[in-house]
């Protein structure tokens, strides 16, 4: 494979023919800025939302931004955090795992505790979102692609500007943000606060951000930028309920006694501190040196695993929704330099890349009750074995990524452009506890691109790409049997890094106005990172985690947009998705009543469709300018069925649904004030945010659609605000 890689680039790099009528050859690729956007020679999937087009939608949570773009499956239950997912890669798993998509803020390559991403949607300058294996840019866990949002910069917000919005189940945002500019430099400070009581029961949460940027330009051709994002965020997430029945009859998810439907963590109380520096310099209109520093910090503690039974081991059915039996601190810093040089010409264009990162991860878990220690096999229980405040986890992990890499485009005719990329990543793992544990693992990671752009006409091109993704295993994998005192997993320390092959074929053209992006791929996982017993299976029965899994994730995917007339526009996104398992010899379920009683059933589900994943979506809006002052919007959303479990044996039907919004905008003296208005699901659709499971939930021995875990949507919504620019 390393053969092919170097002999793909040989042939691209000796490739040096006369200047090409495709005007300046670019390398649009950056980690750290969005000042390259260009389609005109891209050779990946790529698609490009304003930071205007996300202010002006009024909306809630950044879900809702991005299924404006075919090929998000993104996984949102309550809140407004969510896991963002592309292509369906990892739509199978629901926990804290990583989502295999790299989520990048102005060049800080962002990971949060939970595997969601918190995003404020009152700073986004422009989001990007690259499709296929992106590892050859952003390194681990790019499987299916990553996004990449830029915060608001510049000159262009050297004025004042206050909204306030509020909405159904309590929802309020309030915001103020001013800023000045002057031919040396510019800045805006920006203060918000988001909060809802939420629709379900205990799913109320409250966000302070607290935000600004600071660019000098030292002369002509050279600027550097300061950016600093804090945010304080407190939010439950109760909202999950156990089985059709409770949906149907307690879709709030109101506590009543019923231990299944609580939500095994909920309590959160997160602060997060972003802080980067980054310095530009052209050296010519060719040449361009950017050199990104960042910190980020990461403080989150929360409460799980609820408890049932006292510490003599007996189940006591007084506990309430607030006995929890583990309290979770987590500390995690991010430290990183990036820095890219890049050239263009009339026939080629060059980037080379470095990547440093110096990350920390600290767990803590302690216990908030005492508690038995109860074993099956054989049958034992010893009270209050467990003391308030032992240690359930404390822990240290040191990651250390060096990591190289380069793009390289040639024209090699008037029409055709080629692109290679390489990657290459050493990534260091240190792990340290309080068992005295400690553990070191090293990975060696090559990633690549390997595409070509055909100029049809100019405004038609054909686009087609190799790409590649990794993910490195996590000390939890490697040595799940020392680090974990729960269960019966063993270590695997010979574990590879799994992989993501995508392929993809592409067609852009704009025709009167209208933008069309459609493209076919097919995206494979391989050396599929999973226990050997089912990645929920049976904790009862010793197993590990091993590279014997696969999946393969392909469909077309089809974007349109532009005017119908001066007052109509629209912006289409359709995505057709077959994901299906191409090796899962040994799913593990429990499927007989209690799981530490019994032992799980195994199944071959090699074949099946990775749960949660929908074969056909679409997103459809039209913007009606009724007046100069006036415009309204129409937005439908739809998703076809999907299964909920792994065995393909629950299915979830699918759903539509229409949100209206209007918008109207004045000048009053030096005010520029709008006043809007949002109904989402106008017809007060019933369906499910979210529905999982993976095993027999309520113990009866009978697996079916009451041993789901669902989330139910709350129905209409009502959101309406007014702004203020002076």
């Amino acid at each position: 494979m390393r053969k092919s890689i170097y002999l793909s680039v040989a042939c691209i790099l000796a490739v040096n023919l006369a200047a090409s009528d495709l005007g300046t050859i670019q390398v649009e690729s950056s980690t750290i800025d969005d000042k390259f956007e260009s389609k005109k020679t891209e050779v990946s999937s790529t698609a490009t939302i304003s930071g205007e087009t996300v202010d002006e939608a009024h909306k809630e949570n950044i879900q809702q931004i991005l299924q404006s773009i075919p090929g998000i499956t993104t996984e949102y239950t309550t809140g407004d955090s969510l896991k963002i997912h592309l292509r369906g890669v990892e739509n199978q798993m629901y926990m804290g795992e990583k989502p295999g998509v790299a989520v990048v803020i102005d060049g800080v390559p962002v990971f949060e505790r939970t595997g969601k991403v918190n995003i404020d949607l009152d700073n986004i300058e422009s989001i990007k979102v690259i499709k296929g294996g992106a590892s050859y840019l952003f390194g681990d866990d790019a499987l299916s692609g990553a996004v990449i949002i830029t915060t608001k910069k510049g000159a262009k917000y050297n004025h004042n500007y206050a909204t306030a919005e509020v909405g159904s189940y309590g929802y309020r945002k309030l915001l103020a943000r001013t800023g000045y500019a002057n031919d040396a430099l510019s800045f805006h400070v920006q203060a918000s606060e988001r909060k809802g009581d939420g629709y379900h029961e205990d799913s109320d949460y409250d966000t302070k951000y607290l935000n600004g940027k600071l660019q000098y330009y030292i002369d002509d051709s050279s600027d550097i930028t300061f950016g600093i994002e804090y945010s304080d965020r407190e939010k439950d997430s109760h909202g999950t309920v156990g089985g059709e029945t409770e949906a149907k009859t307690n879709p709030k998810s109101i506590y009543n006694g019923n231990q299944d439907s609580r939500d095994y963590t909920r309590g959160y109380n997160v602060d997060l501190l972003k802080l980067f520096l980054t310095y530009s310099k052209d050296f010519s209109n060719k040449s361009n040196l950017l050199v990104n520093g960042y910190i980020y910090t990461d403080t989150t503690e929360y409460m799980s695993s609820p408890q049932t039974k006292d510490g003599a081991g007996v189940t006591q059915s007084s506990y309430n929704d607030n006995d929890y039996v583990y309290d979770n601190h987590y500390e995690q810093i991010q430290r990183g330099i990036k820095s890219e040089y890049r050239t263009t010409s009339k026939s080629f264009a060059t980037l080379v890349g470095l990547d440093l990162r110096a990350n920390e991860y600290k767990n803590k878990t302690t216990y908030r009750a005492n508690q038995a220690l109860i074993t099956y096999r054989p049958p034992a229980t010893t009270a209050d074995y467990f003391k308030t405040g032992d240690f359930k986890s404390d822990d240290k992990t040191d990651e250390n990524v060096y990591a190289i890499y380069g793009e390289y485009k040639q024209g090699i005719t008037k029409d055709i452009t080629a692109t290679a990329n390489l990657r290459y990543d050493l990534i260091n793992l240190k792990y340290a506890d309080y068992l005295n544990n400690n553990f070191n693992n090293d990975f060696k990671v090559y990633s690549y691109r390997i595409g070509g752009n055909y100029q049809i006409d100019k405004s038609s091109s054909i686009y087609v790409n190799y790409s590649t993704g990794f993910r490195a295993p996590t000390v939890s994998q490697l040595y799940a049997g020392s680090t974990s005192t729960w269960g019966s997993t063993l270590n695997n320390p010979d574990l590879k890094p799994e992989q993501s092959l995508n392929y993809e074929i592409g067609f852009r053209t704009k025709q009167n106005g209208i933008s069309y992006d459609v493209s076919i791929f097919q995206l494979d996982r391989k050396d599929f990172i999973m226990k050997t017993s089912g990645n929920y299976g049976d904790t009862s029965t010793t197993d590990m985690w091993d590279n014997i899994g696969g999946a393969r994730h392909r469909g077309l995917e089809l974007s349109a947009k532009g005017g119908l007339s001066k007052t109509v526009s629209f912006n289409l996104a359709y995505t057709y998705l077959d994901a299906t398992y191409t090796d899962y010899a040994n799913f593990g379920i429990d499927l007989d009543g209690n799981s530490r009683t019994s032992s799980a059933t195994y199944f071959d589900i090699t074949g099946n469709v990775i749960p949660r994943t929908s074969k056909h979506q679409a997103n459809l809006i039209l913007n009606y300018q009724a007046m100069k002052s006036l415009k309204l919007t129409a937005e439908v959303n739809s998703k076809s069925d999907y299964y909920a479990d792994d065995l393909n044996r629950l299915k979830i039907k699918g759903n539509t649904t229409l949100n209206l919004g209007a918008d109207y905008k004045m000048k009053v003296s030096d005010y520029e004030l709008s006043v809007f208005a949002r109904v989402d699901n106008v017809f007060d659709e019933h369906y499910y945010n979210s529905a999982r499971s993976s095993s027999d939930r309520n113990e009866d021995g009978v697996y079916n659609y009451e041993d789901l875990s669902i989330t139910v949507n709350p129905g209409i919504v009502y959101t309406a605000g007014l702004s203020a620019k002076f």
